[in-house]
């Protein structure tokens, strides 16, 4: 369903979809292949408060940090020593996750193109934001945030950092992503790793 509403860029050879393990590569795989686009991926990393990790203040990438702005730190009274030491752990974590993935292949290049990030949805935003931030730095021309649902006003957040953002949903509210699938199981690691070697095939064929 996510797709079609990005026709635009089928074919071009200056563009790349980038998925966000583990849940969005499965979205990403499908959304490459219908427009014939190459995939990669782009770890990103939750940062979680002290005492609810389940509550994002940030993210981090392979490459770059994203936090909430320092009101949001200073309320909820979290020490710098404990997001210094969560960004070097979840750091250091992407980039595992990231060799796994990519069989330690490199990265692709994605200075001056079109990128396409795509999630199986968005909730806190936590993690999208930092993958946009990423793909800024790394030099993209254009960066497109693709995703299945989100939240009408995550949506006009989103729209705010990306320089597009496509969805098939967004309700005003958005109490789980899940609800929008008929299937939602856990992704394991295997699978991520499988449909990034099926999309290579595919491109070399």
């Amino acid at each position: 369903m996510l797709a079609p509403l990005l026709q635009e860029y089928k074919g071009n050879p200056d563009t790349i979809v980038l998925g966000l393990p583990r849940g969005g590569v499965v979205v990403a795989f499908e959304v490459a292949r219908a427009l014939d686009l190459p995939l990669d991926i782009i770890v990103s990393r939750k940062i979680g408060a002290p005492g609810n990790p389940e509550f994002a203040i940030g993210a981090v990438t392979e490459y770059s940090v994203s936090l909430p702005d320092k009101r949001t730190i200073q309320y909820y009274e979290i020490p710098p020593e404990y997001i210094n030491q969560k960004i070097a752990e979840e750091k250091a974590e992407a980039l595992r996750r990231a060799e796994i993935y990519r069989n330690r292949r490199p990265p692709m290049d994605i200075k001056d193109k079109t990128v396409i990030l795509v999630d199986d949805g968005i909730a806190t935003g936590a993690t999208m934001r930092a993958a946009v931030k990423s793909a800024r730095k790394k030099g993209a021309e254009k960066i497109v945030v693709a995703v299945p649902v989100l939240s009408k006003d995550m949506l006009e957040k989103m729209e705010e950092e990306a320089d597009a953002v496509i969805s098939v949903y967004a309700p005003e509210n958005l109490f789980a992503v899940g609800s929008f699938y008929e299937s939602f199981q856990q992704v394991s690691n295997e699978e991520v790793v499988k449909l990034l070697e099926m999309s290579l095939q595919k491109v070399g064929n």
